[in-house]
C-alpha cells in the first residue's frame, strides 16, 4: 500500500521498490489522454469542461488532481498518449488487489475430480465410474477422466478413445468436453466441464 507524502495529490512513497503506476510529478509526458466515470463532477469542481477520452496538456492535468485533491494516476503507459485518470491512487490499488483476489479466489474454486480407466474397463465399472462422474458435475466439479495404457496395452488406443467417446456421450445431460481426447505420454485423457453448478 502507498504512503502519502506532503500535501495531498503531492506524490507518493512507496513500500518496494518499483511503483506499479506512475503517479502525480512522476508523469512527465507533455501530453495525456483523460478518461474515468468521475469527470463531470471534476469538471465541476475545476470549472472547466472535461471531456473523456480527450488529449489535455499533462501540466493542466496535474492542477486539475491538486485542486480536487486527488492524484494523476497513469493506467496505460504505453498508450500514445499515455491514458491517465484523476483518481484517490491508494483507493484505485485497493480496489485493484481486491479484483485481482476475487478473480484468483474464483479460479480457485474450480475443482477437478480424476476418473481413471483401463482399456479393457467392463460395463459394471464403467457405469460406477459414470456415476461418480455425473455427481461430481452435478456438484460444479470438472471431471479429468482418462484411460491409463500400461505395457503393451498401449496398442489398444482406439478401445481406449472409443470408451472415453462414450462416456461424454453418457456425460452429455451434465456436462461437455472441452475438446476430444488427446494423448499425453500413456494418458488419453479428455476434459469435461460441468453445464450448470447447483454451488452458483
Amino acid at each position: 500500500m502507498a504512503k502519502r507524502t506532503g500535501k495531498k495529490g503531492r506524490g507518493f512513497k512507496r513500500t518496494d521498490n518499483k511503483p506499479q503506476f506512475r503517479t502525480n510529478e512522476h508523469i512527465r509526458v507533455p501530453e495525456i489522454r483523460l478518461v474515468g466515470d468521475n469527470l463531470e463532477e471534476i469538471s465541476e469542481a475545476v470549472g472547466q469542461k472535461l471531456e473523456p477520452g480527450t488529449v489535455y496538456a499533462t501540466r493542466e492535468a496535474k492542477n486539475w488532481a491538486r485542486k480536487v485533491e486527488l492524484d494523476l494516476v497513469e493506467i496505460s503507459p504505453k498508450a500514445k498518449p499515455p491514458v491517465v485518470k484523476i483518481i484517490d491512487y491508494n483507493k484505485f490499488l485497493y480496489e485493484k488487489k481486491k479484483k485481482e483476489k476475487e478473480i484468483k479466489a474464483k479460479a480457485a474454486k474450480t475443482v477437478v475430480k480424476e476418473i481413471r480407466f483401463g482399456p479393457n474397463t467392463d460395463d459394471h465399472d464403467f457405469d460406477f465410474k459414470l456415476r461418480h462422474a455425473q455427481g461430481f458435475l452435478d456438484d460444479g466439479a470438472k471431471v479429468k477422466a482418462y484411460v491409463h495404457f500400461r505395457g503393451r496395452t498401449i496398442v489398444f488406443k482406439e478401445r481406449g478413445e472409443l470408451l472415453l467417446l462414450r462416456f461424454i456421450k453418457e456425460l452429455e445431460d451434465y456436462g461437455a468436453a472441452e475438446s476430444l481426447p488427446k494423448m499425453e505420454g500413456r494418458r488419453m485423457i479428455v476434459m469435461i466441464a460441468p453445464k450448470k453448478s447447483k454451488k452458483n
